[in-house]
């Protein structure tokens, strides 16, 4: 039964069974329920838990994760992106190009904090029911629940990253009890995503020892690529290596010879994947699908895209001449898509029109918001460059470059651009591996979290005009709406 499909449906079904929320209707109370089924009951068989556990990898595909509200918050608040579409269309879009947002507009913020809770909130209930299931092969029991772990520090990850200290809750709570939660310093929730993970390394299986049924599930590969990332974040360098390489030397992952192939569809689950979320089209709903696509699409016939989040001209202008990387991210006005199928039409109204190829979809016969492409979470590349950074920061320049090198070997291909880079000052390198995962990981919603963990965020912004104030935008505000109905147990960050 392949997880791509069918189980993420049966999970969502089995999950609103013991989910659902309060009903303000009393009326509709009165009919006296016959066979509840709420979290204290529901977990009786090995099945439960995997529908519970495909429930929390469901919630990846969701509106509050993949779309305006992702992809404002990563991508067009950094120098990589721009709002994109018609000036006037989700024009509020502009408040992340121009740093005017505040804590009570627009929704994306708010819709970006509910959906990572609710994503913690399933998994919390999986972590919480899994241990009690009877009779269940233990081997089972102890991976779901890793998977489970797995998700929810990638949700607190983001979450930290973006808000700062943030209600640390690791139980299901109702909603009156999530309301009374207050933050949580930023060092006790990396200390619980490093948890988690750690946890996560110690029960899933390599990618190699899944069943093809079980393709897209995370990987002992992943929970330590994650760490890795975790570790850099925090300057934690000696661990960002040690995890780094351990993906590199479980040989479980290669660089895709051509890089133009891995964010089409024949690219998908390739040697270079570490974590990928499945998706697949749907005629009814989202369902097994991802908006990712449909908001970036190509405007026009046949994509019928939205044409949100363009490729900034100054990415444009960052690539080293003869990139092969900026044609393979990058689609430009009257170029043909890359099916051949048809040119990219001029949309006069559209400012610097141009979209990511990386979130191109052949175009199919069901809904244009069903697009089925995968979404590359985290890339054999990406440890590739997490490596080097840690390496250079240990003070192993050489073997630094070895991995740098090998992401640029890939990037080239057979031409003669992109030279293998030779230095070897501390400082130098650095700046050269920021570089480089600019170049390599553009327009994959990484771009913004680099700049702050870095440093440069204030620079980068002012060097382009930008409103961005230092000691403020760093973080994002906590929605004001959350902080109304916490009864003021949660409190704002600074200058919003």
């Amino acid at each position: 039964m392949n997880i791509k499909k069918f189980l993420f449906q049966i999970g969502v079904i089995g999950l609103a069974l013991l989910t659902a929320p309060a009903c303000e209707n009393s009326d509709f109370l009165e009919v006296k329920p016959q066979g509840v089924i709420n979290a204290s009951n529901y977990f009786t068989t090995s099945d439960h838990a995997i529908w519970a556990t495909n429930a929390v990898y469901n919630q990846l595909r969701s509106w509050n994760l993949v779309s305006f509200p992702w992809l404002s918050m990563t991508d067009m608040v950094s120098d990589d992106a721009t709002k994109g579409s018609f000036p006037a269309d989700a024009q509020k879009l502009t408040t992340f190009d121009d740093f005017t947002y505040d804590s009570r507009f627009p929704e994306e913020i708010q819709q970006t904090w509910q959906g990572q809770y609710q994503g913690i909130f399933r998994a919390n209930i999986a972590i919480e029911g899994i241990p009690g299931v009877p009779q269940m092969d233990e081997t089972l029991r102890q991976r779901l629940i890793g998977e489970s772990k797995f998700l929810r520090a990638h949700f607190y990850f983001n979450l930290v990253r973006w808000f700062g200290d943030v209600p640390l809750i690791l139980v299901p709570l109702t909603q009156n009890e999530f309301y009374t939660q207050t933050r949580t310093p930023v060092a006790q929730v990396y200390a619980q995503i490093l948890k988690d993970l750690t946890d996560a390394v110690a029960s899933l299986p390599e990618k190699s020892k899944y069943a093809p049924a079980d393709l897209g599930r995370v990987t002992k590969g992943a929970a330590r690529g994650l760490l890795a990332k975790v570790y850099l974040t925090i300057k934690d360098y000696p661990n960002a290596e040690k995890y780094a390489m351990e993906v590199i030397n479980s040989k479980e992952y290669d660089l895709l010879a051509d890089y133009s192939k891995i964010f089409l569809q024949e690219g998908e689950n390739s040697s270079e994947s570490v974590w990928e979320v499945q998706a697949t089209a749907l005629e009814d709903s989202y369902g097994g699908a991802t908006p990712w696509n449909m908001v970036q699409g190509v405007r026009g016939t046949p994509n019928l895209g939205w044409g949100f989040n363009l490729p900034s001209d100054d990415l444009v202008k960052s690539y080293e001449r003869g990139d092969p990387r900026r044609d393979a991210t990058i689609l430009e006005v009257g170029e043909a898509l890359p099916d051949g199928s048809a040119l990219i039409e001029d949309n006069k109204e559209m400012e610097g029109e141009r979209y990511s190829q990386k979130a191109w979809t052949p175009s199919h016969a069901l809904l244009q918001d069903n697009g089925p492409s995968n979404l590359r979470m985290l890339r054999y590349a990406d440890v590739l460059l997490l490596a080097a950074e840690a390496l250079n920061e240990n003070g192993k320049a050489q073997d630094a470059l070895t991995y740098l090198n090998q992401v640029r070997k890939r990037a080239r291909g057979t031409r003669n651009v992109l030279p293998d880079i030779t230095i070897t000052n501390k400082d130098q390198l650095r700046e050269a591996i920021w570089r480089e995962r600019r170049s390599e990981l553009a327009m994959e919603q990484h771009r913004w979290f680099d700049l702050v963990r870095t440093g440069r965020a204030a620079s980068t912004m002012k060097a382009l005009g930008k409103n961005f104030v230092s000691g403020k935008h760093e973080l994002f505000p906590i929605p004001q709406t959350e902080i109304a109905l916490s009864g003021g147990n949660l409190t704002q960050n600074p200058n919003y």
